[in-house]
C-alpha cells in the first residue's frame, strides 16, 4: 500500500513538472544591447580628464574639462611664481642684501611677507580647484553614462484649465501636471 502511495506520487509529481516546460515558439529574442557603463566612464575620465564624456559621446564637454583644469593649473603656477619671487627677496633683505626686484617698490619686510602669504593662498586654493575640476569630471562622466541609460519621454506637459465649481459657482483656474507612464 505503501509502494503504491509512493508510486502515484511521483506520477502526480512528475505531471506538475512536464508542465512547467516553455514552448520554443513563445521564446523572445533577447536583444544585446551594450549600455554605457558608468564605472568604465569613471575610470575612463580617472586615467586621463575628458576621456569619460568621449566614452558617453558628449564631446563638446571635452573643451569645458580641460578649460576649467587648465585655467586652474595656470592659475597655480602664476602664483607660485609670484609666491618665489616674493619668498626670495625677502630671504635676501634679511640676509642683507639690498638688490631684490622689489626694493624701490616695497621698504617695508612686512609687506613682503603679506605678498608671500596673498600669493601661497591663492597658489593653495588653485590646487584645491585643480583636485576639485578633476573630481568633477569623473563624476560628470559618471551620471551622465547613469543618465543615458533612461527614457525621458517628451510628453511633459503643462496644461491649464479652468473648471465651474458647481457648489460656489465661482469659476476656478488652476495649472494641471499630467504624467503619463
Amino acid at each position: 500500500m505503501n509502494l503504491k502511495i509512493i508510486f502515484y506520487t511521483f506520477l502526480l509529481g512528475l505531471n506538475f513538472t512536464i508542465s512547467q516546460e516553455i514552448k520554443s515558439e513563445n521564446i523572445i529574442p533577447i536583444i544585446d544591447e551594450d549600455p554605457l557603463r558608468p564605472s568604465k566612464a569613471a575610470f575612463y575620465s580617472a586615467v586621463i580628464p575628458g576621456l569619460g564624456q568621449i566614452f558617453n559621446k558628449r564631446y563638446w564637454k571635452v573643451p569645458l574639462v580641460y578649460g576649467a583644469i587648465g585655467a586652474s593649473i595656470y592659475a597655480y603656477d602664476f602664483n607660485e611664481k609670484n609666491y618665489k619671487r616674493y619668498r626670495n627677496a625677502y630671504k635676501r633683505r634679511i640676509s642683507g642684501f639690498q638688490d631684490d626686484e622689489f626694493q624701490s617698490i616695497i621698504s617695508d619686510n612686512n609687506r613682503l611677507i603679506d605678498g608671500q602669504n596673498f600669493y601661497k593662498r591663492n597658489r593653495d586654493r588653485s590646487m584645491l580647484f585643480i583636485v576639485g575640476f578633476y573630481f568633477l569630471n569623473i563624476l560628470d562622466a559618471n551620471i551622465d553614462a547613469h543618465l543615458k541609460q533612461y527614457n525621458v519621454n517628451s510628453d511633459l506637459s503643462i496644461r491649464p484649465f479652468i473648471e465651474n465649481d458647481s457648489q460656489n459657482l465661482f469659476i476656478q483656474s488652476g495649472i494641471s501636471l499630467t504624467l503619463s507612464l
